[in-house]
């Protein structure tokens, strides 16, 4: 059996807000803007560059608050590349950090280790996204 995850619902307070910093700041392509017979039912469907999986955000679709969700993953085989083309597009990223043998140390793993270097940003309503530099090939690990 195959679990292909391929949607993740992300909470936020204004859809309009959200898909505009999405598309015009991060960087994802829209994929559908439906609203249902119920103009309080809209659910915008957006995915990042490069991705099978994608995300929904909109109304009537979760229960759960806007800002709630820390820590997904967008993975890139440049963290330093994606660092400057987030930021060149108005997106405030910490600065990339890696994990060293004492701990955190600023900037990417000298060796740009799969799994190790990380910088991380925050949508409009306080949903933390991390970069993650992975440079193997997909199917290789």
């Amino acid at each position: 059996m195959k679990y292909a995850l391929e949607l993740v619902v992300v909470p936020v307070s204004d859809v309009d807000q959200a898909k505009q910093f999405y598309i015009d700041k991060v960087g994802f392509t829209l994929d559908n803007d439906h609203r249902g017979g119920d103009q309080d039912f809209r659910v915008v469907q957006l995915t990042p560059p490069g991705s099978a999986c994608s995300i929904a955000i909109g109304n009537g679709i979760t229960d759960s608050r806007p800002g709630t969700y820390k820590g997904m993953h967008l993975v890139v085989d440049d963290i330093q590349g994606a660092h400057t083309e987030l930021t060149d597009r108005g997106v405030t990223v910490s600065p990339i950090r890696h994990m060293g043998p004492a701990g955190w140390v600023p900037g990417p793993d000298p060796s740009h280790a799969d799994f190790n270097s990380f910088a991380d940003f925050a949508d409009p309503d306080g949903n933390v996204w991390v970069l993650q530099e992975v440079r193997y090939a997909k199917g290789d690990s």
